[in-house]
């Protein structure tokens, strides 16, 4: 079977070089000038893709693939459409979807908490049109709270969701999209606004504000300052922490007492070791990775605040969502010594 598709795959090649050597130079250099185009505009698009892509799959690493299957589909396609951005968002739009079926099985199995894979938004611009006037909304949609939510609507919900409240598409172009009728999406959508507003939560909007606190809560953590960390946090804080089962606990309703302990008698002695706290935004929060002292990747925070304190704290140590963050290192060696030392 082998030998008969490396055949074939032979014989389609050879087709192609004869294409290519009966073509005038003149034809050879308009299919490189279209070839160029093509791609051009495709990247111009490549941040638009994205960000529907990762809200509607929750994972960087299947968002980045549904974005290259498109393109696969588009430089296959002989269809040349009147919208170019309309085309290929349906495109990554069912592409999507397809994954998010898929992966809602494997979710199904997973062990403890579940978060999307952590985005760093400092880097990659939240909004795709570069519209300040949306930024704020369009980061609230990338929030770990809001892809959450997101988690509780159906496939064809999200997607609709996602292309109509995120990124204003007409309903026609969803219809395309999503293979269903105009009347129909409009009642996923109506569906799915109140699936989001009944769990919507509060958080603090003011982003300078924001990132104050949490640089105030990120020195306390390093510093090992018990009484100041406790003062951060609201008195019914919650800790998640998503491990998948391979590195970390899972975190729990442990109130500003507790969790500020927890915290103090573990991450400072992790940093006596050689580990670093690194600030950044994550999902349009503020949030830190944690590197061991070989600098790799061991886990990330996102903090979410309200009213001047921190309200919940999501945490990510399952190797498997961090490797787009850089290499991955063990967070059970890095937590080993501290072991040995009795913390």
């Amino acid at each position: 079977m082998c030998d008969i598709n490396r055949l074939t795959a032979d014989m389609s090649q050879i087709g192609r070089l004869r294409r290519l050597m009966d073509m005038h130079p003149r034809d050879h250099r308009k299919q490189e000038t279209s070839q160029m185009t093509q791609a051009r505009e495709f990247e111009s698009l490549r941040p638009l893709l994205f960000s529907i892509a990762y809200r509607i799959v929750g994972s960087v690493t299947e968002a980045e693939d549904a974005v290259q299957e498109t393109w696969l589909r588009y430089t296959s396609s002989t269809v040349r459409p009147e919208s170019l951005k309309s085309y290929l968002s349906a495109v990554v739009a069912r592409i999507s979807i397809d994954v998010l079926r898929s992966a809602r099985v494997r979710r199904e199995t997973y062990v403890g908490p579940w978060f999307p894979e952590p985005l760093p938004t400092e880097t990659r611009s939240a909004d795709p049109y570069d519209d300040p006037a949306r930024a704020a909304e369009l980061a609230d949609s990338v929030s770990m709270a809001s892809l959450l939510l997101l988690e509780r609507l159906s496939p064809l919900e999200r997607a609709v969701f996602v292309l109509r409240e995120v990124f204003e598409f007409d309903f026609n172009e969803i219809a395309v999209a999503v293979g269903r009728s105009e009347p129909a999406c409009r009642q996923l959508a109506s569906r799915a606004r109140g699936h989001m507003r009944q769990g919507r939560p509060r958080f603090e909007a003011d982003r300078r504000k924001r990132t104050e606190l949490a640089d105030r809560f990120f020195d306390a953590l390093r510093g090992g300052d018990l009484d100041r960390l406790r003062e951060l946090l609201t008195a019914d804080v919650v800790t998640i922490n998503d491990g998948g089962g391979k590195a970390g606990g899972q975190g729990g309703l442990f109130g500003a007492a507790k969790a500020a302990r927890i915290l103090v008698a573990t991450v400072p002695p992790l940093l006596a070791t050689g580990a670093t706290i690194e600030r950044l935004e994550l999902n349009g929060e503020p949030g830190a990775v944690l590197r061991d002292r070989d600098d790799n990747v061991i886990g990330v925070w996102t903090l979410e605040i309200l009213d001047g304190q921190v309200q919940t704290i999501r945490s990510v140590t399952n190797p498997d969502k961090l490797r787009h963050l850089g290499p991955v290192g063990d967070l059970r060696a890095a937590l080993r010594p501290m072991k040995r030392d009795g913390v």
